[in-house]
């Protein structure tokens, strides 16, 4: 099957379960940088240098086991270097500190007050 072929099966079938598509043009760093990025990523660092499976069944579990390493294990650059999981945890609990309530203490009870 053709590209053009796939495209346009692909689309159609997003149509019909009635999934929004916006297509955006290939190699468009602008309005797609971060996709593009992740795409860059995953050829150098699976499609080029795993042995993939033909059968779609091992090919979904090598794709699981990179994803997998691509979240937990490799540390990624925009995050500091940090892999998604750790920043993910660390945003969590920055937004848990800041939405907890500091301990209101009336103003007549602090010590420039009391004599």
């Amino acid at each position: 099957m053709g590209a053009r072929s796939f495209a346009a099966r692909f689309e159609g079938e997003c149509q019909r379960r009635d999934i929004r598509l916006f297509v955006l043009p290939p190699r468009s760093p602008k309005p797609n940088g971060c996709v593009e990025r992740a795409h860059r990523t995953h050829t150098e660092e699976f499609y080029e240098v795993v042995d993939l499976p033909l059968e779609i069944p091992a090919l979904n579990q090598a794709l699981l086991a990179w994803e997998q390493v691509y979240n937990t294990i490799r540390p990624h650059q925009a995050l500091g270097y940090l892999t998604p999981q750790q920043y993910l945890l660390q945003s969590q609990q920055e937004r848990r500190m800041c939405h907890q309530s500091p301990k209101r203490v009336h103003p007549l009870a602090s010590s420039r007050f009391i004599a």
